[in-house]
């Protein structure tokens, strides 16, 4: 007779949530391709080379940066904010047990290094938003973290969490990382100015199109895809040991997976609705920001809340998207080119406030003053340390590209090359075409007529 197999429900159960952390960390990678598709869609032809070189550059250089410096800054921070120990911060750089929940970190800190090329987008100098990166992922970001996840400041242990008796709630980032890259771009945005045009001679807001609200929409719905890594992968256990046998966390992932998909739902529904009563007709790119909003209202929300709240939070994410939007462009006269601020600044600030109203174990008033404070402090971190860094980076290599370069489009000006060459008028392409061995390479051209592309100038 042969002996059943022996298994530990502990191994199996450790071993099984592993490989689906790292599934779903799959799943957020594949959110970037989704943001270059989005911010490519809002920009002008002539400047698409320059937003996809910026989100390559994110995930290059960021996650070699959350590796030897953030990760280590996260857990420095959560210990001098809630009276612990800093020793060992960097032990995860030779553990390899922990290299697993190092990446899962590493993809929400690309995430919100991300949000802030799409408010500069157009007119940043690429050196200064590539250090501007290494600063987020290094830094200002981490900091955040430490506050929150690495249990500090305003976590249950810190020193303001443990004064309130209560822990931050932000199920997975809308404020720890739609919040403040949403507020750092904002920054960005004011400090780099506005795009020549944007403003007329009275300071009215002149609307620059995007090229393609094809690519805009597609990265809408690979995002949205990717979301469910984002907030059902955040449901780390999928199994747990319950007196010594295995259980399937069905009802935890089936509200986070629910109340995500309300949530995206009502944003997007609502923003119609609002685009509509705005503008007299349904806007598709109003509509799939009001969808992203919706995600990111809920983002902290998911397991806290009911059902119904979550569709609550999610549609009154959506709802404000478009006024935030007009409201940061035509009152702030900031030019935040795809609406991040509006989208992951106001939506995520909003939606992890309002948490304790919709939580499913009722309203608890020092869980809401924490949210509210947390909220502030989230935010006010933000805004110091990204003016801090964009002040030295302006001195230092210059916030901006010339006038010429914002003429001709950043894909010549900054990389030398051209997304759309067929677009270049004829004239221009036989001065910059090169002949070797019969194979042609056209080189710059990133100026597209408007005869060409109406809506591109």
């Amino acid at each position: 007779m042969v002996a059943p197999l022996q298994v530990d429900p502990a191994t199996v159960a450790t071993g099984i949530n592993n490989v689906w952390v790292l599934v779903v960390t799959f799943l957020i990678f594949f959110m970037q391709p989704g943001f270059a598709l989005l911010e490519a869609g809002q920009v002008r032809a002539k400047n698409v080379g320059n937003v996809l070189m910026k989100n390559m550059t994110d995930w290059i250089l960021g996650t070699l940066i959350y590796f030897v410096v953030g990760a280590g800054v996260v857990s420095i921070v959560g210990a001098l904010t809630s009276g612990g120990s800093v020793a060992g911060a960097f032990a995860y750089v030779s553990d390899p047990n922990a290299w697993i929940g190092w990446l899962f970190g590493a993809v929400f800190a690309m995430t919100a290094a991300t949000i802030v090329s799409g408010a500069v987008a157009e007119r940043m100098n690429f050196n200064a938003y590539v250090l501007f990166t290494i600063l987020m992922t290094a830094a200002i970001y981490p900091v955040v973290v430490g506050f929150t996840w690495g249990g500090g400041l305003l976590a249950s242990g810190g020193f303001i969490g443990a004064a309130l008796g209560a822990g931050y709630l932000d199920f997975a980032g809308a404020t720890v990382v739609h919040m403040c890259g949403g507020v750092a771009g904002l920054v960005a945005a004011k400090f780099v100015g506005a795009r020549k045009g944007r403003y007329d001679e009275n300071g009215n807001s002149q609307p620059i199109p995007g090229h393609s609200m094809l690519l805009a929409v597609l990265g809408t719905f690979i995002l949205a895809f990717g979301w469910y890594g984002f907030n059902v992968g955040t449901q780390a256990t999928i199994l747990a040991v319950e007196d010594g046998s295995l259980t399937f966390m069905g009802a935890a992932l089936g509200r986070v997976a629910l109340v995500t998909t309300l949530g995206m739902g009502a944003g997007g529904a609502m923003a119609m609705l609002t685009s509509a009563r705005y503008q007299g007709k349904p806007d598709p790119l109003w509509t799939a920001n009001g969808l992203l909003a919706g995600l990111v209202a809920v983002t902290g929300a998911v397991p806290h809340v009911t059902w119904w709240g979550g569709a609550l939070l999610g549609g009154l994410g959506g709802f404000l998207v478009l006024p935030a939007f007009h409201f940061t462009v035509e009152k702030l006269k900031i030019d935040d080119v795809c609406g991040v601020f509006a989208v992951h600044g106001v939506a995520g600030a909003v939606g992890t406030a309002l948490i304790p109203v919709f939580a499913v174990g009722g309203f608890a008033l020092n869980q809401f003053v924490l949210q509210v404070a947390g909220v502030g402090v989230i935010a006010l971190w933000t805004i110091a340390a990204s003016a801090v860094a964009l002040v030295a980076l302006d001195s230092l290599v210059g916030l901006r590209v010339s006038e010429r370069e914002e003429s001709e489009g950043l894909d010549e000006g900054e990389h030398g090359v051209a997304v759309y060459p067929e677009f270049v008028p004829n004239e221009r392409r036989e001065s910059t075409v090169a002949t070797d061995g019969g194979d042609i390479r056209t080189d710059g051209g990133a100026d597209v007529s408007e005869t060409e592309v109406s809506d591109d100038e």
